[in-house]
């Protein structure tokens, strides 16, 4: 039985490139999804155009517990995850809710943290598997009005180097995506002059996308990184 590729978030832009991405590989996939089940079956159906086994998978993992819910749907040993949920928040940190900042922990990191326990155990019997976390450049750098989720995805990027020093032996890889400012619905929270102003800063002219993401990620999952362990790799044009 192949084992699976289990992509959360795969409903969203990012997401869902990177299942078509990997779904041209050959790749087995499981889809995560929370709330949108309609733009999951479309992903679904781009998916097996490529005559690959394609199953979707629900959970809330901005709560606890997502991650057990999660697993409990997987009919299949996975050899390779990639988390990719993300939701933000942007206001000043003093009027975040309590609730909004467990629910980024929840989503960003600690079910990050158990999913990738969950999974672990078989790929350390069959001394293979991958993990690939889509971080984000606030993870390396923080962002006023962007404290909270800043600091989630610095707690995401620490755990992907200490685990991957962990599991380096074991055949095990652990690996992050750091995304600037990429051209998704996320951004759809900023006005033209905002973005017109993070354009400009950005050395590349540009803001990235999402199928650019998806090729980072793939590269991460693929043999052509094979010496490639605990790193968090910039996705920014230059930033």
């Amino acid at each position: 039985m192949s084992a699976y590729t289990l992509i959360t978030g795969a409903s969203g832009a990012i997401g869902s490139a990177t299942a078509v991405e990997l779904a041209q590989e050959g790749k087995p996939l499981f889809l995560h999804y929370y709330h949108s089940e309609d733009a999951v079956k479309k992903v679904q159906n781009r998916c097996r155009a490529f005559d690959v086994p394609v199953f979707s998978v629900q959970a809330d993992l901005s709560k606890k517990g997502g991650a057990e819910r999660l697993s409990e749907q997987l009919h299949s040993p996975v050899d390779t995850l990639i988390y990719n949920c993300g939701t933000s928040h942007y206001g000043f940190y003093q009027d975040v809710t309590d609730e909004e900042i467990y629910e980024l922990a929840h989503i960003h990191l600690l079910n990050a943290m158990l999913t990738a326990k969950k999974l672990l155990p078989w790929m350390l019997f069959n001394k293979h598997g991958n993990m690939v976390f889509v971080s984000s450049i606030w993870g390396e750098r923080g962002a006023a009005l962007e404290v909270a989720y800043s600091a989630m995805k610095g707690g995401l990027n620490a755990f992907v180097k200490a685990l991957a020093k962990e599991t380096a032996r074991s055949g095990v890889r652990v690996n992050a995506v750091a995304p600037g400012v990429m051209d998704t619905p996320m951004m759809h929270l900023f006005t033209k002059e905002d973005l017109a102003d993070l354009k400009e800063a950005i050395p590349s002219g540009r803001f990235g996308t999402a199928e650019e993401a998806a090729k980072a990620v793939s590269f991460l999952v693929s043999q052509k990184s094979s010496y490639i362990h605990g790193h968090i790799l910039d996705v920014n044009g230059g930033w």
